[in-house]
């Protein structure tokens, strides 16, 4: 199965925390003034685009991949919603003509300097940039073995950043740099925003395939990253008991968001 559609098929679910902060961000920052134009950089597959849609009359969904946009637009439900190849440093918009710059789960792709001026430049007056991603960790929770299933995926993430570049640093600093570097003055940066998901333990495995990180470890040897799947789902299945299939565990993720308003 292509990177693109396993991306789209097996990534944690949306966080509504997020998209309840961000929405409620631009609604404060535009005084409830109509919202025509949002566009999503760094789209992917259009996880993070589909939601902005009932807020806005026209979403737009940018990314420089033609595989993710081809995805995109395959489950494009929105009649308002629109997707084109574009890299996050050169948008194609004009100046002064977007309510919200958004990029979610992306942006640690982006050239920082120059994706956060294009940002500036696009946005209206009051309107907003929003960047947002979770950090790469997670606590599992299940009755007793809550101790031994976070270990677990610790060691999971340990291995999987052999196969990392710099976009873990920022990933792993929450968007420090990007709250830093954005010429915007009025600006929020919202850190360990806790965001329990209820999955399956063969969910995890398969959120762990559609982590980029292992996607390059599988590039660099195949064979490994296969038998480092089976490993960690025969660990799973040693911890949970012989129910470990049916067992719903509370995964818990901390995500975070740099805000900022153009005035």
């Amino acid at each position: 199965m292509p990177f693109s559609l396993l991306y789209q098929k097996q990534m944690i679910p949306v966080s509504n925390e997020i998209m309840n902060v961000v929405l409620s961000y631009v609604k404060e920052k535009t005084n409830g003034q109509p919202l025509e134009l949002a566009v999503d950089v760094g789209c992917g597959t259009g996880r993070y685009t589909l939601p902005l849609a009932p807020h806005f009359k026209k979403v737009l969904g940018t990314d420089i991949s033609d595989s993710q946009i081809q995805v995109a637009t395959q489950y494009n439900l929105a009649h308002n919603v629109s997707y084109m190849v574009a890299p996050a440093e050169k948008l194609p918009m004009k100046d002064n003509s977007v309510d919200l710059v958004n990029a979610g789960l992306a942006a640690h792709w982006f050239t920082v300097d120059k994706f956060v001026n294009e940002a500036a430049r696009v946005l209206k007056t009051n309107g907003c940039l929003a960047v947002h991603a979770f950090y790469p960790a997670a606590e599992i929770e299940y009755k007793e073995r809550s101790g031994d299933l976070t270990a677990l995926m610790t060691e999971i993430w340990d291995s999987l950043f052999l196969y990392s570049d710099e976009s873990k640093e920022r990933a792993l600093f929450q968007y420090e740099d990007i709250y830093e570097t954005a010429p915007l003055k009025d600006k929020e940066w919202v850190k360990d925003i806790p965001v329990t998901m209820k999955m399956y333990f063969p969910e995890i495995i398969e959120f762990i395939q559609s982590i980029c990180m292992f996607e390059a470890f599988k590039e660099k040897n195949a064979e490994r990253a296969g038998q480092f799947l089976i490993h960690t789902e025969k660990r799973f299945r040693e911890i949970l008991g012989e129910e470990a299939d049916s067992i719903q565990l509370n995964v818990q993720m901390k995500h975070f968001c740099v805000l900022a308003c153009k005035h």
